[in-house]
């Protein structure tokens, strides 16, 4: 064995035999810190020591797999309907967001299923237990261990044989066997390989917490969120109470489902219902509010758009978009020039989803048009209306999927008018009390809110 010197960058994990003050592959400046790495004489490779043998798909036993509920409807919607025993999970966010918060929450219920062991390798164990008892936590299964060497934990871990794990924070744990500070590329690499394996050859339920850095992705080699079976963002505003927790990959579940809690004195508190929670504050009757039908997974949403058009006092106009893709919103308003004949090209114009929430999908594109064209004329859309609908370069509404759900949505909030593609209409269930108004183009959409 022979120690050498390499360089790594943090935030690619390219690794150079000498410094560089520019990273040549994701262009980061600063970004190489010095490693020392052992490598052995020879390039012998030494044989390994499985015995695992190939199996027939038909003959693999999936008994005893049912998922662990962790208490909070909303965090186990996110991960597919439950914990899968053995699997690796991601938990990635702002600081003070609410990671360890829901975390150590969590781990109450889970206390019931099997002993809890909980790392906490950033704070001691007087700090959690101040903090439990703020939440009214008092699990006697909880176990807490103030930790950041691997092989302790490891070996703890062994002997307890917990059903859960959680590790608070991985940036923080370091391994013996690599001298590098904890927190660098390699670091992270190598404690989540040894923390996979353990969780897949012991069958424990592992969570590991993930700083993140100020762009917003987790901190550390992008292959740490590849070996992870599920990749979870807690998402809020600090202006916002509420906290939206979104899975951005997971092997046992969709990624397209969202859970919404609210930040209280005592903890985090799931809200069940989020449409009433992100319209409770719209204002009535005032133009360029908009509410539009959404889809988050399995779950209908109602939000409210907001739009603002003004004139400019400068050469270039403004095209602001929070919570909606700023190119989305380009697109429609070239839509609206071209086939509408709106004349917005001296226009400032700034749209915002109402509440925090982030939309992706174009089936929302109904619902801007008819907000920037509500504060362009200053003129109120309806309030009992909701819209939705894909909207074409040709000016064309197109349909979307899953219309029914929204409806339903829309029906049990109140609203008794509904703007949606004609080609949704065939063969969809009118709930009593709503009108629905199939529309084949943006004018026509337009011309029934406002002529």
């Amino acid at each position: 064995m022979k120690q050498k010197t390499i360089y790594t960058c943090q935030s690619c994990g390219l690794q150079s035999p000498k410094w560089l003050g520019r990273c040549p592959d994701c262009q980061t400046w600063g970004g190489l810190v010095e490693e020392t790495v052992t490598v052995a004489k020879g390039g012998k490779t030494v044989p390994s020591a499985s015995t695992n043998t190939p199996q027939r798909l038909i003959d693999v036993s999936v008994a005893g797999e049912d998922r662990m509920c962790s208490g909070f409807g909303e965090f186990d919607r996110v991960l597919g309907g439950g914990t899968v025993p053995g699997s690796l999970t991601l938990i990635g966010g702002d600081p003070g967001i609410g990671k360890s918060t829901l975390l150590l929450q969590a781990a109450e219920h889970w206390g019931v299923l099997g002993p809890v062991l909980y790392v906490t390798a950033e704070e001691s164990v007087r700090q959690v237990k101040l903090r439990a008892e703020r939440l009214g936590i008092g699990a006697t299964e909880l176990l807490l261990l103030a930790e950041n060497a691997l092989e302790t934990i490891l070996e703890r871990v062994r002997e307890l044989r917990p059903a859960f794990l959680v590790i608070d924070s991985i940036q923080t744990v370091f391994t013996q066997a690599l001298e590098s500070a904890p927190g660098s590329v390699s670091q992270v690499r190598e404690c989540a390989g040894k923390l996979m394996q353990l969780a897949k050859g012991e069958g424990v339920a592992t969570f590991l917490v993930g700083h993140v850095t100020k762009d917003g992705a987790i901190a550390g080699p992008r292959m740490l969120e590849h070996m992870v079976d599920t990749v979870l963002y807690f998402e809020g505003d600090a202006g916002h109470p509420y906290r939206i927790l979104r899975a951005v990959k997971n092997r046992f579940g969709s990624t397209n489902e969202i859970g919404v809690f609210e930040m209280k004195d005592v903890g985090l508190a799931e809200v069940p219902n989020p449409s009433e929670l992100f319209l409770a504050e719209r204002p009535q009757d005032a133009p360029g509010s908009v509410v539009v039908a959404s889809i988050e997974g399995t779950r209908p949403i109602l939000v409210e758009l907001q739009a603002l058009v003004s004139g400019t006092a400068f050469g270039n106009p403004r095209r602001t978009a929070m919570g909606i893709d700023a190119n989305r919103v380009s697109l429609l308003v070239a839509v609206l020039e071209k086939k509408v004949g709106y004349t917005l090209l001296a226009q400032d114009i700034f749209l915002n989803v109402a509440g925090g929430v982030k939309i992706n999908e174009p089936a929302v594109d109904l619902g801007v048009v008819a907000a920037l064209a509500s504060s362009h004329l200053n003129r109120a859309v309806p309030a009992r209306t909701v819209l939705f609908g894909e909207i074409g370069l040709a000016g064309e509404v197109r349909a979307v999927s899953r219309s029914e759900l929204r409806v339903k949505e829309a029906a049990r909030l109140g609203f008794d008018r509904c703007l949606l593609p004609a080609g949704n209409l065939k063969n969809l269930d009118r709930p009593t009390g709503m009108t629905l108004i199939g529309v084949r183009s943006a004018e026509e959409a337009l011309g029934h809110l406002f002529d």
